[in-house]
């Protein structure tokens, strides 16, 4: 699976197969600060959302501060995977982490200043979505050095987990943090979680990795990794099924302080009630993939999960009765969760080394899209509804996952038996 394997697990009997990750010590420390900085970046989405919904009002400005956020992953996350495959990842890692502390500080200051303006906001964004670029494929090419091949699945699972733990204890600190103290408070705390996250990552022992050596110019190795990329179906079917789930699937919560205030009646405590029950259900779906998922039944459980997805965000756009809505937003949750997690593993499982970096940051256009997502589900919006948005982003994520789910399936099945990463 790498060119050297990690430690073996320091507890060779752990007590559940669930957290059988934890038993290596780099995993641990990563996943400690992973824990800091997924509730820094939820409360980063969620409280930049609020605060332009609280400056304009508008749901076409959700859309841009959505698209200024993601929308130079789009752009430079290639780059960003040639840089992975060239430099230190967990370095890498480490600066842009501190830098993302940093810009949470200064629009802290900003809101407490009274001088925040839309502008600034977009601006700010930016300057996140350039960051994510690069920290992203090193974060995500990190993951397979940190355990062994056949626990691959489970460590990806668990730290699944924090994205939608982030979303049970965001919500929790959320409403009240905004109330009392206000928003600068909310994004103080951010940048306090971003430091502790670089305190774990400095804790860190040195990764096995083997850089590619930096001859030639970035295009070439770009090039390298897009035709590596395009050799294997596989891979090729994995980035479709996840731009389509992305562009239309995931761009629901751009939408979510508009379903908040105006279809359920509500404030941003009602906001903070959504956003639990994404977590609730995030974590519930991130729990069972643990304890289920295998890279054999992968494939499966990728053609349910984007089915369930679709088909529980028509749902939940038709809904005006709070109670109801937060059940079924909870079932979004936890097939989104699903969703992407097993379609990072199946990537995972089939990449080389030497190219991980490079198809990593391919794989993160299917997160990236959701910043062109987020700005059609947002323009939408503005000429309709916002449930006649989700509910058009719900038909036609159940159309277009389907049909790539079924080729995976039945290319991925077969191959299980080979070698996995030979190109179907």
């Amino acid at each position: 699976m790498t060119s050297s394997q990690p430690d073996s697990p320091t507890d060779h009997t752990p007590r559940t197969r669930l957290f059988t990750s934890f038993g290596y010590r780099e995993y641990r420390l990563f996943w400690l600060g992973g824990a800091f900085s997924n509730i820094g970046m939820w409360a980063l989405i969620y409280g930049r959302l609020w605060l332009m919904h609280d400056l304009t009002d508008s749901p076409f400005m959700l859309g841009v501060v959505t698209a200024s956020s993601l929308g130079p992953v789009l752009l430079l996350s290639l780059w960003g995977g040639v840089v992975a495959d060239r430099v230190n990842r967990l370095r890498l890692v480490t600066v842009t982490r501190g830098m993302f502390a940093g810009l949470a500080l200064l629009t802290s200051a900003l809101i407490a200043t009274d001088v925040i303006q839309p502008w600034h906001l977009i601006a700010i964004s930016l300057c996140t979505g350039v960051l994510l670029s690069f920290d992203i494929p090193s974060r995500q090419a990190m993951l397979p050095n940190l355990v062994a091949e056949h626990h691959l699945v489970n460590a990806i699972a668990l730290y699944s987990f924090l994205s939608a733990g982030s979303a049970i204890i965001g919500p929790g600190f959320f409403a009240p943090l905004v109330n009392f103290w206000g928003l600068e408070a909310l994004f103080l705390l951010i940048g306090m979680a971003y430091v502790l996250t670089v305190a774990m990552l400095l804790m860190m022992k040195p990764l096995p990795q083997k850089p590619t050596p930096a001859k030639g110019w970035l295009w070439r190795g770009l090039k390298g990794g897009m035709a590596y990329s395009n050799k294997n179906r596989i891979i090729l079917y994995l980035l479709g099924l996840g731009i389509v789930g992305g562009l239309f699937g995931m761009s629901f919560e751009t939408l979510l302080p508009v379903f908040a205030d105006q279809v359920l009646s509500g404030d941003v405590s009602r906001y903070g009630w959504l956003l639990l029950s994404i977590g609730v259900g995030g974590l519930t779906g991130a729990a069972t993939l643990a304890r289920v998922g295998t890279l054999n039944n992968a494939a499966r459980i990728h053609l349910i999960a984007g089915a369930g997805l679709g088909l529980s965000l028509m749902i939940f756009s038709q809904i005006t009765w709070f109670p109801a809505s937060v059940g079924a937003l909870a079932i979004v949750g936890g097939f989104s969760v699903m969703f992407l997690t097993v379609n990072n593993t199946m990537v995972q499982g089939v990449v080389d080394e030497e190219f991980r970096g490079r198809v990593m940051s391919l794989h993160q256009l299917t997160w990236g899209v959701t910043a062109i997502g987020g700005l059609l589900m947002g323009g939408l919006a503005q000429v309709s509804d916002a449930p006649m948005a989700l509910l058009v982003a719900g038909f036609v994520t159940v159309l277009g996952t389907a049909a790539f789910a079924i080729s995976i399936v039945r290319k991925w099945c077969p191959q299980r038996g080979s070698n996995p990463r030979s190109p179907p």
